[in-house]
């Protein structure tokens, strides 16, 4: 047997002896030409907020007050965070993510050369976990260009570039795993999300993911992780919804707006593909339509499934927003429908959500039962910002103020009847609980009607 086991491995040296460099030119392959060019241009991001403690509802109470009373309830405390970002421009525009720098009062960008500079955030959006920042005077500053992150491809080599746990600039090497990821612990999800063996770690946020040609494909935002490090499962945001970011923000906007669509949809999964005339699982069957919607403008309707947008297949209704996102406010997306067996290609304009009928916006004073709570009425808009159901109408709830969490009121729901009356507006609302000694209110939460009843 030993000497069968030497024949064999003596069989396999040739295989291994082809791995060895045969020429000087392969013995200095390196990326270190490449990170020389990258790494100016990713940038460590010391930010800094001061918040205020969260207080309980029974904190205003004159008998609950002394049982939760908190000697530091009206300290400020201060929060770091550490991370990463990326300069898209000579004059100082810097991509990172919202959990890093979103609701900092004080942040500080230290370049690769150690210079140190003061930011400010310009636009940010915790959703899309993105902000745009700007360095405060400076110009000529080295910056990565940004790919059309619809060419990237599964096995392409990339390298990650950021400041992981705090030690510094660090480079980490592998290849692209995967693409239209969830980003998320269901695996299965589609998304938009690039996935990449690239070891990541916390502080790697908001740093660059570059290919071999020093573009940017992206910024890395989270990793998939039991242990709190790397296993090899990190995600960054493409490049292409960054460049959207970039032009709201260079457009003057300090939110992103995201394109209506003012439909509802689910994955079409494999017991449905047959009957809808699909030889395959895939697209999204429009189940809900908005009489405002720019789809229901270019003739879909519900029943009709989409399964492309701009030419790129969709599957979740989170990638179609994403496509209509990265193509951009105020241009037309072309929608490939199939409705009976039969395709079309739709113009659909990109359009924010309307703001009709107008909000009425109003928070409720010291004459009302329940000062602090914010109402609007329900429009597009409204329904976007508090992720409602198309169909509600009425007035919403979009803060419920400290004597509105007591009773259990929350943000988003919508009021349907105070008082035995039904209200349609934020003033019917007002005066029904300005006028009062005892109040009755019935809301609509998700799928249920609640009944609330108190008196102050």
């Amino acid at each position: 047997m030993k000497h069968i086991l030497f024949a064999l491995s003596l069989i396999a040296l040739p295989a291994y002896a082809e791995t060895v460099p045969g020429s000087v030119a392969q013995m200095q392959l390196s990326f270190a030409p490449l990170v020389r060019q990258a790494a100016p241009a990713v940038v460590n991001i010391y930010a800094r907020s001061i918040v205020q403690d969260r207080r309980t509802p029974f904190q205003s109470d004159p008998f609950f007050e002394r049982f939760f009373r908190n000697p530091n309830a009206d300290r400020p405390q201060v929060q770091n965070s550490l991370g990463s970002g990326v300069i898209l421009s000579g004059d100082g525009m810097v991509v990172s993510n919202y959990h890093v720098v979103g609701v900092s009062t004080d942040i500080r960008v230290v370049l690769s050369d150690r210079r140190e500079f003061s930011a400010h955030v310009v636009l940010s959006d915790a959703e899309s976990d993105l902000a745009i920042l700007k360095i405060d005077d400076v110009e000529g500053l080295s910056f990565l260009p940004l790919r059309d992150s619809d060419e990237v491809e599964v096995g392409e080599l990339a390298l990650a570039i950021g400041n992981p746990f705090g030690v510094g600039q660090t480079v980490s090497s592998g290849i692209v795993s995967g693409l239209a990821r969830s980003g998320g612990m269901n695996g299965d999800g589609q998304g938009y999300f690039i996935q990449t063996d690239a070891p990541i770690n916390p502080g790697n946020s908001g740093g660059a993911l570059i290919d071999m040609q020093g573009a940017l494909m992206g910024i890395n935002t989270s990793i998939l992780t039991r242990s709190g490090g790397s296993n090899g499962i990190g995600f960054a945001i493409p490049a292409n919804l960054i460049s959207a970011f970039l032009e709201q923000a260079r457009a003057g906007a300090d939110r992103f707006v995201r394109p209506w669509a003012g439909m509802s949809g689910q994955p079409v999964g494999a017991d449905m593909a047959a009957p809808l005339g699909l030889d395959r699982p895939g697209g999204i069957i429009v189940s809900g339509m908005h009489r405002a919607s720019p789809f229901a403008a270019a003739g879909l309707a519900v029943g009709d499934v989409i399964t492309a947008v701009n030419g790129k297949e969709v599957h979740t209704p989170a990638e179609m927003i994403y496509r209509m996102s990265v193509t951009g406010l105020g241009r037309e997306a072309v929608v490939t429908r199939l409705r009976d067996g039969v395709s079309a290609q739709l113009s659909v304009a990109l359009i924010a959500a309307p703001e009709e009928p107008a909000r009425e916006a109003l928070v409720l004073d010291d004459r009302s039962l329940l000062p602090g709570l914010a109402l609007a009425r329900i429009n597009p808009a409204v329904l976007q910002e508090l992720g409602l159901p198309l169909e509600v109408e009425g007035v919403a709830i979009t803060d419920n103020g400290p004597f509105g969490m007591r009773i259990g009121l929350q943000r988003g729901d919508v009021i349907l009847v105070v008082n035995g009356s039904e209200v349609q507006s934020p003033s019917d609302v007002r005066e029904h609980l300005t006028r009062a000694h005892q109040v009755s209110m019935i809301v609509q939460r998700g799928v249920q009607r609640l009944s609330f009843q108190f008196r102050p």
